[in-house]
C-alpha cells in the first residue's frame, strides 16, 4: 500500500474529512514518528506496535561484483516491533 492508498483508506474510514486534511494529518504523523527517532526516542502504540532505534555494528561485508571486502560502519537503523493486536489481525 502507498502512502495515497493509506490516506484514501483513511479519507472513506472518516465522513466529513477532506483528502486533502487527511494527506495533512498522516504526514504529520510520519513525521512527528520520524523526528522522535531521530532523537533516540522510542515511539509506542499500544496494541500496534513499537518504533525504536537500535545500533548496528560494524562489520566486514563482500562487494558482490569485486568479491572484495569492504569495512561496513556502524550505523543505527529503525526497527519496529508488532504489537499483540497487530500479531493477532494479521494471523486471522
Amino acid at each position: 500500500m502507498s502512502k495515497k492508498e493509506l490516506v484514501n483508506m483513511v479519507a472513506e474510514k472518516v465522513p466529513g474529512l477532506k483528502k486533502k486534511d487527511v494527506k495533512a494529518v498522516v504526514d504529520a504523523v510520519f513525521e512527528s514518528i520520524s523526528e522522535a527517532l531521530s532523537k533516540g526516542e522510542k515511539v509506542q502504540l499500544v496494541g500496534f506496535g513499537t518504533f525504536e532505534v537500535r545500533k548496528a555494528a560494524a562489520r566486514t561485508g563482500v562487494n558482490p561484483r569485486t568479491r572484495q571486502k569492504i569495512k561496513i560502519p556502524a550505523r543505527k537503523v529503525p526497527k519496529f516491533k508488532p504489537g499483540k493486536d497487530l500479531k493477532e489481525i494479521v494471523n486471522k
